[in-house]
């Protein structure tokens, strides 16, 4: 029906319709719950030589088996190596959210004021990961909009581990894990890197942990 027969029904009839007005205390609870985005603190800062300092972050997808499984890894620019990663079935906000987690548990690091750098992502402009950054005492650090070279540490270690695995073998999400799980034990271990003075990340780390 159109739009100008019901204003002439409404007319002839008296009829008034109820205007919803926006709830004042609504819209400044949604404000205080918008994403938010920070500052490009590192700035292709990638030539890092004090490890667990400067951290960055990233989710890939993974097809294997008409599946999609999501991995979620925070690497250490300076040594190379993958501090915490977690791998889900979804793409929600508890994959970033237990890869944090992980990192925590790792005792070896001091996370105040440590730097940890990301793109503008959904997950890591949510409120809940922001505030457990701050929980952390890290500080955060954001690529430009739409910019992937900002965080080339982290895609160039998705570029070299999909090309060197091949989960898309995989029948199951436990299998796909497990070569994961095995990839990154190689990865920090025993794949030797020519930037890193051929040595692997683990050996770097401790190599520049030795000159300060």
């Amino acid at each position: 029906m159109n739009h100008k027969k019901i204003s002439r029904i409404m007319r002839k009839y008296g009829l008034h319709t109820k205007v919803r007005r926006q709830n004042p205390y609504k819209a400044i609870m949604k404000k205080s719950f918008e994403h938010r985005t920070f500052d490009n603190t590192l700035a292709r800062s990638f030539d890092q030589m004090a490890p667990y300092t400067v951290l960055c972050t990233d989710i890939t997808y993974l097809p294997y088996n008409h599946c999609f499984a999501y991995l979620s890894v925070i690497k250490d620019i300076a040594s190379g190596e993958i501090v915490a990663w977690q791998l889900a079935r979804h793409l929600e906000m508890e994959l970033v959210l237990s890869t944090l987690t992980n990192l925590k548990r790792d005792h070896r690091l001091n996370l105040k004021e440590v730097l940890i750098h990301s793109d503008q992502g959904f997950h890591y402009t949510n409120p809940l990961y922001i505030d457990m950054v701050c929980d952390l005492s890290m500080v955060q650090s954001m690529s430009h909009k739409g910019n992937c070279i900002d965080n080339a540490p982290v895609e160039s270690f998705f570029g070299h581990f999909k090309d060197e695995v091949e989960y898309k073998t995989c029948k199951t999400f436990s299998e796909v894990y497990a070569m994961i799980e095995t990839y990154m034990e190689y990865y920090n271990c025993g794949r030797r890197q020519w930037n890193k003075q051929k040595m692997t990340p683990i050996q770097y780390r401790d190599h520049l942990l030795s000159l300060r």
